[in-house]
This record gives structure tokens, C-alpha cells and sequence, in this order.
């Protein structure tokens, strides 16, 4: 019943990029940092109500109060409750000056970082996560802000945190991140759980998945979108090697054929016989920062209709990686037709270039935070590229555009900028060892599990 404009005005409220996430826990144990997880309790209801927001609610049921002319009384609201459309706001910026108050400031790149001088804290709605190299820095911090009011329940350390659990090795201190019960979950929904169903060694076949507009309709029971939901969540998260398969399957969500609901059976095949694995974070002592990009040409065509304007579409695919952890990854079609391979490698590598920047920001400004040489990180960060023709075209300075490329010589033309002018180096790698292969195109067994050992670390 609320009104923009009456009840409400404004309602963004951000919440923390995983990619901070996943730093936080390489930084955690490349420095052996101690880490401890705290619960709002009824988060929403600390936060006031935006001065010049009027709103009314009814009663209780059980409270009939009237007033002295006969008339039904409202309750005039002084905080935020749950259900209401600006509630998520005002708690955000409710604990950004609780925590800011206690000496931790907000970061410029993430606004639900905080840093301070002995802790550092990240925000996701009501669950923080504090990390600091002495246990007793991030329990005065979390009595500073009881005494403030907020209600904060505090855990004895991450050991979970919004579904994902982390498995910690005592004698290494390697993380593994996983998801178990939502695999089991993707298993039980598809029906997979009844001890007969054979596993898979890789989520997606060589063969692209098209539209199959003449196939059989969708029979099986369950819900295919729920399914692929819940696979997005996973691969964005814990599973990166499912990311390209996830995918495929996402692209025909409101239409789906028998092929679809069998490809979404095949992941969850394939996740049944890894479900007790996740990514690991063991990083390498060497800091630097790694990107993958790398685009599959025309993948569809000769298997798609050749009338359909989408059988003709490239994919890009790369991944970020930051000390040997990914950090960053994607996996999706092109928006423009791509008329060569060169052309198709640019779109991959500018695509791949708009998510490196910041995060090269971003680990700046944490290993600054946490007292490591910020150079020596900045200067070694590297974009691997297996095309030659986008590898010469992307790093030549002065700007030499060819016939064949000067009609797409503006994408190249921002992130040329950004390489000579940030000291990235550009590298020639072989087809074999590029990562962002996983994220392009289905592959045989041994590429497959050899990339997927590469990224996740089995």
C-alpha cells in the first residue's frame, strides 16, 4: 500500500561484492588473519524513519483504541519494520555510521567494506564478518557497537556465511568454500537422489545447446527455473566449472524443451558426483593479479538455424584471478555479432577489462590497509591473450587500425588507455593453459578437469 513519493522515496541499499569476499579470505590466509562472523538481531527495526517519510499503520490485532470523537487510532512509525520498501535503506545507512562511529570507514570502491586501523568488516543486510590479526581488536569493536544499540549476536568464527561454508585446514590454514546442501538440494529437485542415477565427469556436453524449437516440450516435474536458479546462485559463488553449462540452460528459461531439462539433469549428474568439493582457496605467496579473457567465434553456427540472428552470436568468457584464487568470472553470449575471431577476442578482452580495473582498485586498497607493498602488486598484474591479432591490435601504441578492424577501433581504443597507463602487461599464453576456455565452450574430460584444477584447485 506504499506510495513512491508519499510513503517513500528512496530505496537502493547495496550490499558487499563477493569479489571482496573472496580477498578478504585470500588475505586471511596469506597473512593468518583471525575472523569472526556476527548476526543483527531484528536488524530492521533499529533504524529510524527518514525525516519528511510520514507513515501510518493499523493496529495490532487485539488493540481497538479510539479516540474521544469515536474514530478508529493508526500508529504513526518513528522505525523502520520489516515489509516496508525503505527498510534495507535506512538499516544500511544506519549501520554505516554505527561502524564509522567506532573507527572503521567506509570503502570508496565497496560501500559495504569497512576498514580501520586493527579491523577490518564487511556488511551483507544484517551478517558481518570482521577480520583482524588479534581476536581481541574485533571483540572491542563488537562491544563498541552494542554499547551504540545495535544487537549484535556474535559467532565463534565464519564458518558460514549466506549458504556457503567454509572448511578450514588447522595445519595449511586452506579455505575450501562450499555448498553442499544446496547441491543436494539441485539433486533432490531434479530427481537424482534416489542412488540410480549415474554421475558425470563434466556438467555440459561438447556439443552447444540451441533453442530446439522443434523438440519435444518440457515434461519432466520439476521447475526448471527454480533449478536454474539455484545453479546461478552455486556457480557464483562455489562452482565456477559449472559456470559455462549454467549458462547455456539460463538462456532458455521461459521456453524450455526436453534438451533443456535434460542439459539442467546432466549439471546436476555432475554435481552429485562432486558435491562434497568447492573452490579452494590456497593462494601462492606471489601477488599479483591474473585475467583470462577468451571468446568461442560463432559457437553455434552450423548446429543452430541459420534464419536465427542468435546462432551467429560469439561468447566470452574470462576469469580473474588474484594470488591463484579467482576472484571474478563470467561466462555469456555477445550482444553484437562478431564478424571474425580478432573481432569477437576484442569484445572478450574489453569485457574482461571493465571488471579488472576495479578490482585492481580494490586490492590496492585492502593490502594497503593490511600493510603489504601496494607496487608491487599494482605492477604485476597481467592479461593473458590467445589470439595474436587481438593481442598486437590491443597493446600497439600509436593506434595502427587495419581494414579489417577499424570499424570496431573505438573498443580498443579506452582499455589501450587504461593498459600503458596502469603498467598491465599483455601475455601471449598458449591455447592449452587458457583458463577462460572452461568459460566458452563445452570441453572433453581431460581439458576440462585440467582447467578446473587450475581455477579451483582440484
Amino acid at each position: 500500500m506504499q506510495l513512491e513519493g508519499v510513503d517513500f522515496f528512496e530505496t537502493y541499499a547495496p550490499v558487499v561484492q563477493w569479489t571482496t569476499i573472496w580477498l578478504m579470505f585470500i588475505l586471511e590466509v596469506l597473512l593468518g588473519l583471525k575472523s569472526k562472523q556476527g548476526d543483527v538481531t531484528c536488524a530492521f527495526l533499529h533504524a529510524d524513519v527518514e525525516p519528511g517519510e510520514l507513515i501510518y499503520v493499523d493496529m495490532p490485532l487485539g488493540f481497538n483504541v479510539k479516540s474521544k470523537n469515536g474514530k478508529r487510532q493508526v500508529l504513526k512509525l518513528n522505525k523502520t519494520l520489516y515489509g516496508l520498501r525503505q527498510s534495507p535503506r535506512a538499516f544500511w545507512k544506519y549501520i554505516t555510521e554505527k561502524l564509522e562511529k567506532c573507527g572503521l570507514k567506509q570503502s570508496k570502491l565497496d560501500p559495504c567494506l569497512f576498514i580501520g586501523p586493527d579491523v577490518m568488516c564487511i556488511v551483507y543486510v544484517d551478517d558481518l564478518i570482521f577480520w583482524s590479526r588479534d581476536v581481541t581488536n574485533i571483540n572491542r569493536v563488537a562491544m563498541e557497537l552494542c554499547k551504540l544499540g545495535v544487537a549484535l549476536e556474535q559467532e565463534d568464527d565464519a564458518a558460514g556465511f549466506l549458504g556457503v561454508k567454509f572448511d578450514r585446514d588447522s595445519e595449511t590454514g586452506m579455505i575450501e568454500m562450499k555448498q553442499t546442501g544446496l547441491i543436494n538440494r539441485v539433486v533432490e529437485a531434479l530427481g537424482l537422489d534416489d542412488g540410480y542415477a549415474r554421475g558425470k565427469h563434466t556438467p555440459a556436453e561438447i556439443k552447444p545447446l540451441v533453442k530446439d524449437e522443434d523438440g519435444a516440450a518440457a515434461s519432466e516435474g520439476f521447475s526448471y527455473s527454480s533449478v536454474v536458479g539455484m545453479l546461478l546462485y552455486l556457480s557464483g559463488h562455489t562452482r565456477p566449472d559449472t559456470t559455462y553449462a549454467v549458462n547455456c540452460c539460463a538462456r532458455y528459461m521461459f521456453c524450455p524443451k526436453h534438451s533443456h531439462e535434460l542439459a539442467l539433469k546432466r549439471i546436476g549428474r555432475y554435481l552429485k558426483n562432486t558435491a562434497s568439493r568447492g573452490m579452494v582457496i590456497n593462494p601462492t605467496r606471489e601477488l599479483c593479479i591474473d585475467a583470462y579473457p577468451d571468446a568461442d567465434f560463432a559457437g553455434m553456427y552450423g548446429h543452430e538455424k541459420p534464419t536465427d540472428p542468435a546462432c551467429a552470436k560469439s561468447r566470452s568468457g574470462f576469469v580473474i584471478v588474484f594470488a591463484g584464487v579467482p576472484v571474478m568470472w563470467q561466462s555469456k553470449l555477445q550482444t553484437e555479432t562478431a564478424l571474425s575471431t580478432m573481432e569477437a577476442e576484442i569484445i572478450a578482452l574489453a569485457a574482461c577489462m571493465r571488471e579488472l580495473i576495479p578490482i585492481m582498485d580494490l586490492v590496492k586498497e585492502l593490502v594497503g590497509a593490511v600493510g603489504i607493498p601496494v607496487g608491487n602488486v599494482n605492477m604485476k598484474v597481467s592479461v593473458h591473450e590467445d589470439n595474436s591479432g587481438a593481442l598486437v591490435l590491443a597493446e600497439m601504441l600509436p593506434p595502427q587500425f587495419t581494414p579489417r578492424s577499424k570499424y570496431y577501433a573505438t573498443k580498443t581504443i579506452w582499455f589501450r588507455e587504461e593498459i600503458h597507463k596502469r603498467g598491465i602487461k599483455l601475455l601471449k599464453i598458449d591455447t592449452t593453459e587458457q583458463l577462460g576456455d572452461i568459460f566458452t565452450k563445452g570441453l572433453a574430460q581431460p581439458t576440462f578437469e585440467y582447467l578446473r584444477s587450475r581455477i579451483i584447485g582440484w
